[in-house]
């Protein structure tokens, strides 16, 4: 999905959000993809990720479980609530690989790595982002 940020940039990444009250990872996640995408997912892989990142100079943490969707039902319609998503759709690994690249390294990397050669067994990727502005923070595989 392209999403549009609050400086004004553009960026790719999957289908996700914050879990609110009372909701668990995958329900929140089934809710943000069918919110940002307009799909219902019907099932879903084991954890294939977990991404955390520390950023630094903020004070704050994010912590990312990744799925994979295996079926899915609806057509691609955009109704995102956070009014941030510009576009969806399905690509080839390649131009997913690409479109991605514009993204912060803790999105791509983990992606890219996935696509490339998809494992079974769940990973953890761990950041650490330095700086305050996202236009030049700069992060730090661990």
């Amino acid at each position: 999905m392209s999403n549009r940020r609050r400086n004004g940039s553009l960026d790719w990444s999957p289908p996700g959000g914050v879990i609110d009250p009372g909701e668990s990872a995958l329900g929140a996640l089934g809710r943000e993809v069918a919110e940002e995408t307009g799909l219902t997912v019907d099932s879903w892989s084991a954890l294939a990720y977990v991404v955390e990142v520390d950023f630094v100079d903020l004070g704050s943490r994010l912590a990312v479980e990744a799925y994979r969707a295996l079926s899915w039902s609806g057509e691609l319609a955009i109704d995102d609530p956070d009014g941030i998503v510009e576009e969806a759709r399905f690509c080839p690994e390649d131009t997913a690989t690409d479109l991605l690249g514009t993204g912060p390294q803790w999105v791509r990397e983990p992606v890219a790595e996935w696509l490339a050669d998809p494992w079974t067994e769940p990973r953890t990727f761990s950041y650490a982002a330095l700086g305050k502005d996202p236009a030049t923070m700069r992060a730090e595989r661990r």
